[in-house]
């Protein structure tokens, strides 16, 4: 049982009404509150849960399907449902404004730096998600004229965002309590390289201005960060990679920002119970990117596109087994093997994330979920100079091959890399910038999409800044998984026994059995060839990339302040 005090969601002070001008005055009001550190620790605990991510495997992409389907990937984002909400800025910048009343100033100056890490973190997620927002540092009254802004350009909000999370890099603490579950200078650091990268890169793949002046901020705050930090990967144990996504209480020698749970105060999530009950799933794309152990290319190898299970898991990265169920697993507080049954979309199980049985039964999960690891900020750093055309070998020795040392994998090398691009990542990432970079920027996604699998900024992101997403959608890629040579029995556990049998009912319906369980498949080949997720229906039909790459403006909001305009391709009527 965890014995730690963990970060309230909400208030217990009814502070948690959309309207914050309406606390009750004889209880909590601006004037009496906001004049001690504990008063601004307590407001400031909202911002955690309003603002950052909670427990989840991430949204649909090339390498990761579940029971539910991305709106981005089904077509079904459009103006009348959309929404958003300035909810959580409006609490950032009301403790903002009220911090002049705080007697202890030194204390004013560090939640300054909080509110300012939130309010840039805000703006940043609402920037990738619908290019230009309007901007808002004050709170607004209902007769203030900024309520009818038009949107400010995305430039302008992210030079704001960069400029919050420069104060806050300069004021917060590089330590603040030993679970990393509050933000500090160094966390500020990791999060300013995440959004200056996103920003860097969505322009260039997208043909946009500035490009290098946000990539090179990146690769500076990542620098400051390696150069700097105490944080240094996590080398104990066998699978010290496994271990860090299964630890009660988030490994801080690597993890700079954690959301802590425990059961003993209630608060808990179902990752475990989520990914065998929402069945989700791998694909055989994402178990391609693994080099083999002696770092050359899986897809090198004579007959890679038909091996089957058993064989092409043998000899890989290490860290494919610490993520994906191959033969052999065991999980957590087990004793005995866990065979494949071929139970998700395309076969492929994540165990990543999997804690011990007895914490995957509904939501009793409360494993640390981990927001932000020092790898990030590395393969922030690599890539930015990279697609800048700075990097050095240096550089990557700093970065990429400490990441590649941890899983026992050898070092990349920046002249082999660009002397030989991968083809296959080629076919991955068609848009890819072809210069004499092209190979290495190419190993440096192959280590983000390896080592941040299943985290963290979610893969989609990475592929709307890359101009990639017609890669996500089933109507242009499928969702394929293992290959499957043809009807009969399997062996999943490597033990020499049979733990599924693939077989053809009376009305030509290929099914899968393994013990008791029985359920539908689809092979690519009728009878043989990769299990299909999702077979039967065409997700994404078609993909516009003049409109696509954004969110819709809501509906709601244009009807309500008309100075907002729409973004491109998208129709509401409200004009």
């Amino acid at each position: 049982m965890k014995k730690h005090l963990i970060i309230f969601a909400v208030l217990s002070l009814a502070l948690t009404a959309c309207n914050l001008t309406l606390i009750p005055e004889d209880e909590v009001s601006p004037e009496n509150y906001f004049k001690t550190e504990s008063d601004l620790l307590l407001w400031s605990n909202q911002f955690y849960s309003n603002n950052l991510e909670g427990a989840g495997l991430g949204s649909t992409t090339d390498l990761y399907i579940s029971n539910g389907i991305s709106a981005y990937v089904t077509g079904s984002r459009n103006p009348a449902t959309q929404s958003w909400s300035f909810s959580s800025l409006r609490k950032i910048n009301y403790m903002l404004e009220h911090l002049d009343q705080c007697t202890d100033k030194a204390a004013a100056t560090k939640y300054e730096a909080v509110g300012r890490f939130f309010r840039a973190y805000f703006y940043f997620k609402m920037v990738r998600t619908y290019g230009d927002v309007p901007y808002y540092d004050k709170v607004l009254g209902s007769s203030d004229p900024d309520v009818y802004k038009p949107r400010d350009d995305r430039g302008y909000v992210m030079d704001k965002v960069l400029e919050d999370f420069d104060f806050a890099i300069k004021n917060l603490p590089p330590v603040w309590e030993a679970m990393n579950t509050r933000v500090t200078r160094w966390a500020a650091l990791g999060y300013a390289s995440r959004a200056a990268l996103y920003e860097g890169t969505f322009r260039k793949y997208h043909g946009m201005s500035d490009a290098d002046k946000y990539l090179k901020a990146a690769a500076d705050y990542a620098r400051e960060f390696i150069n700097g930090s105490p944080f240094t990967l996590y080398n104990t144990g066998s699978t010290p990679y496994r271990d860090l996504f299964v630890s009660d209480n988030a490994i801080t020698q690597e993890v700079v920002l954690a959301r802590h749970y425990d059961t003993q105060y209630s608060t808990f999530h179902s990752m475990g119970y989520n990914i065998n009950f929402s069945r989700a799933s791998l694909t055989r794309r994402f178990v391609n990117h693994y080099l083999m152990a002696d770092g050359t290319r899986f897809t090198d190898k004579e007959g890679w596109e038909t091996m089957g299970y058993l064989e092409e898991t043998k000899g890989r990265d290490p860290r494919l087994a610490q993520t994906v169920l191959c033969p052999g697993y065991i999980q957590k507080g087990a004793s005995a093997v866990t065979p494949c049954e071929f139970y998700s979309w395309t076969g492929y199980e994540p165990i990543k994330h999997v804690p011990a049985a007895g914490k995957c039964v509904s939501s009793s999960d409360d494993v640390d979920w981990i927001l932000l690891r020092a790898p990030e900020v590395y393969l922030n750093y690599a890539e930015a100079l990279a697609e800048l055309g700075t990097l050095t070998q240096n550089d990557l020795d700093i970065s990429v091959n400490k990441i590649r040392a941890r899983a026992g994998m050898p070092s990349l090398s920046m002249q082999n890399a660009n002397g030989n691009p991968d083809p296959y990542l080629l076919s991955c990432y068609p848009n890819v910038t072809r210069s004499a970079n092209t190979g290495v920027i190419l190993e440096i996604r192959r280590e983000r999409t390896v080592e941040l699998a299943l985290e963290d900024p979610d893969r989609s992101w990475d592929m709307f800044r890359w101009a990639e997403c017609k890669q996500c959608l089933q109507h242009y890629v499928p969702w394929y998984g293992v290959y499957i040579p043809g009807l009969g029995d399997y062996d999943t556990s490597g033990d020499g026994k049979p733990d599924v049998t693939f077989y053809k009912e009376g009305d030509g319906s290929v099914k899968i059995k393994a013990g008791t369980k029985v359920q539908d498949v689809v092979l690519s080949g009728g009878d043989s060839g990769y299990i299909v997720g999702y077979s039967t229906t065409d997700y994404g039909a078609l993909w516009d990339d003049s409109r696509d790459y954004l969110w819709p403006i809501p509906a709601t909001q244009r009807t309500l302040n008309h100075a907002l305009t729409q973004n491109n391709g998208y129709v509401d009527g409200v004009d």
